[in-house]
């Protein structure tokens, strides 16, 4: 008697653990349950993926979605809209809205706001500060929680970390692997004046939250890390130095580099766009984008994370400094690295690695980022020799831009599949927002 499933994606070349074989997909009940040849089995639904490059679903493990209370940018179905038409099927969101992330109550609000709204999964961070460190070692244990985040610079009121005290009191306070933004609160603070001279432009940005301010932090960290044994994950790493530095400590220490670090620079990208390549930490020269792509083919670098913070054009239209730093990128994370996979600077395995395996492995999620029997049906379809412009038209963002406007990218996602319901189909989304909390394997126990 043939086989019956939900869904068959068939006749693509999958990413199985066995590597890039050619494999029809079976999916029931929201999980892989076949892998092979399934030409004699039927399904409610049948993909035709001929051509295409079957992946794992991608996981962005930094957006910031702006909701609560900065709406006017983004919101958390926007935001996950965006997600999808780029191919990502999960995501981690940021603490610092309004308000901040930082009691149960805040978690459980941004969970309930996703509900019905959100069209892929996802899971929240609790910002670390003073005001919540006692609290920590149950709030990152929280159903829907992704850990705690920390800023040692670059953030406002409480969820700015820029002290060793309070930095040292948070590492002792939980056990699970932290993400943390590191830049030095005062030697940035030292450097500001840098900006207040009349006519100053961007390019005066990677200048005043220089390249010392970013490795005296990591540095800072990894010291306290190792004092308390507590894992960290290091986000948005910009420098050769941070990078050559984090390589001797990969055994506390985990690292994450942006599409955006990978493929702009400085003085380039200040020329053309202005405050729209602000973000921080900022973009740098072409040396240090090169010493991250080094970073990434060695194994230092972990994941690769969109830091997608989207302002209004009205908001980054302001003079520097008094512009906002950040920009949208959950969308194109995945066309961008398709693109340096066809100009040879990463391999598809190390790609995967990059954005499903990779995050899954650091993170601890439960039954997700890998094709393999029992785990989450969450695929990613990818055409690998499509070229598609990147257009600000594209862009789902309630901001309504993007830095790759105009660049052409070869290779593009073509359809979204999470836990077996197809969300995206070559550019457009089906049904309803169906997104789901995040499960962890540190906290299964909490959460049933």
């Amino acid at each position: 008697m043939a086989e019956t499933f939900d869904l068959i994606v068939r006749g693509g070349q999958a990413w199985t653990t066995a590597g890039l074989v050619p494999a029809d997909i079976g999916v029931h009940g929201g999980r892989f349950a076949a892998l092979g040849d399934l030409g004699t089995a039927s399904a409610g639904t049948v993909i035709d993926a001929a051509g295409l490059t079957v992946l794992p679903g991608v996981i962005d493990t930094q957006v910031h979605f702006r909701e609560p209370g900065l709406e006017h940018k983004e919101d958390l179905e926007s935001g996950t809209r965006g997600a999808v038409l780029g191919g990502v099927t999960a995501v981690f969101e940021m603490p610092n809205t309004k308000p901040s992330t930082l009691t149960a109550d805040d978690l459980q609000a941004k969970l309930t706001l996703a509900r019905g709204r959100a069209w892929c999964d996802h899971a929240f961070y609790m910002g670390g500060s003073a005001e919540n460190v006692e609290q920590l070692p149950v709030l990152e244990r929280l159903p829907g929680c992704c850990g705690v985040k920390v800023f040692m610079g670059a953030s406002t009121g409480t969820l700015l970390v820029p002290d060793d005290a309070t930095l040292d009191r948070i590492l002792a306070h939980g056990t699970r692997r932290m993400a943390v933004h590191c830049e030095d609160e005062a030697r940035m603070n030292a450097r500001k004046a840098l900006a207040q001279k009349p006519g100053v432009t961007p390019h005066l940005h990677p200048v005043v939250r220089d390249m010392e301010s970013a490795l005296m932090a990591t540095q800072r960290l990894i010291r306290l890390a190792r004092k308390h044994g507590r894992r960290v994950h290091v986000l948005h790493v910009t420098t050769e130095d941070e990078m050559l530095f984090l390589r001797d400590h990969k055994d506390v220490a985990t690292v994450e580099a942006t599409p955006q670090h990978l493929t702009l620079a400085a003085p380039d990208c200040y020329d053309r766009l202005g405050t729209l390549a602000q973000m921080n930490p900022p973009i740098r020269e072409a040396r240090h984008r090169e010493g991250l792509w080094r970073a990434v083919r060695d194994g230092t670098v972990d994941v690769i994370g969109s830091d997608h913070a989207p302002h209004t054009r009205e908001e980054k239209a302001k003079p520097y400094p008094d512009s906002p730093s950040g920009m949208p990128g959950v969308q194109t994370l995945l066309p961008l690295l398709l693109d340096h996979l066809n100009a040879g600077r990463l391999s598809l395995a190390r790609l995967v690695d990059l954005t499903s395996a990779g995050a899954a492995r650091i993170f601890g999620l439960a039954a997700k980022g890998r094709i393999a029997l029992g785990y989450d049906a969450d695929l990613t379809l990818v055409d690998l020799g499509a070229r598609r412009e990147i257009t600000d038209a594209w862009m789902a963002t309630k901001s309504g831009w993007t830095p790759f406007a105009g660049m052409t990218v070869t290779g593009w996602p073509m359809a979204t599949i999470i836990r077996g319901n197809v969300v995206m189909r070559d550019g457009e989304l089906l049904g309803r927002p169906i997104g789901t909390p995040i499960r962890f394997v540190d906290t299964l126990s909490k959460e049933g």
